[in-house]
């Protein structure tokens, strides 16, 4: 078989590529309904440390998560340079701060390689590939992986 005629090499997939902890990460572009500028959240007490507090968005109440403390990394410290994306998992609705949003991504989805898997917590399994570009590795981040349905409810 050709390699132009194998299927799984014809595949793209898009994903939009992100800084959190000073790391390169990617999240699929069908996930993200919208990335926005930092603002002020409401805090919420008794929270765990990666969730910043909620947001009012055009009358629905969203949490928003600091991406980098939800990884195991240093929380960043939000300014008006930082951004929001704005994302769905399933039906829910969960904001992730980043410390920027770089560009768009389109792979094949044969250069998507597996994750070489040390441990085994809920950081890690959130990681479900890698992406190889120039110098970088992208990490893929599963937020079905990283934000399971109860951790989205009781934020």
């Amino acid at each position: 078989m050709q390699p132009h005629d194998d299927p799984k090499s014809a595949k793209q997939i898009e994903f939009v590529t992100l800084v959190a902890g000073k790391q390169s990460f990617c999240i699929e572009i069908t996930q993200i309904r919208e990335i926005r500028r930092w603002s002020p959240v409401t805090l919420l007490p008794h929270s765990p440390n990666y969730v910043l507090g909620v947001i009012n968005l055009r009358g629905a109440v969203i949490p928003i998560l600091d991406l980098a403390a939800k990884l195991g990394f240093d929380a960043i410290e939000p300014t008006e340079r930082h951004v929001i994306i704005i994302a769905a998992i399933e039906e829910r609705i969960v904001g992730l701060l980043v410390e920027s949003v770089s560009e768009i991504l389109g792979v094949g989805v044969d250069m998507v390689r597996d994750t070489p898997r040390a441990s085994e917590d809920m950081s890690t399994q959130a990681i479900q590939g890698i992406i190889p570009v120039k110098d970088d590795m992208i990490k893929i981040i599963s937020l079905d992986a990283l934000i399971p349905a109860t951790l989205a409810a009781a934020a």
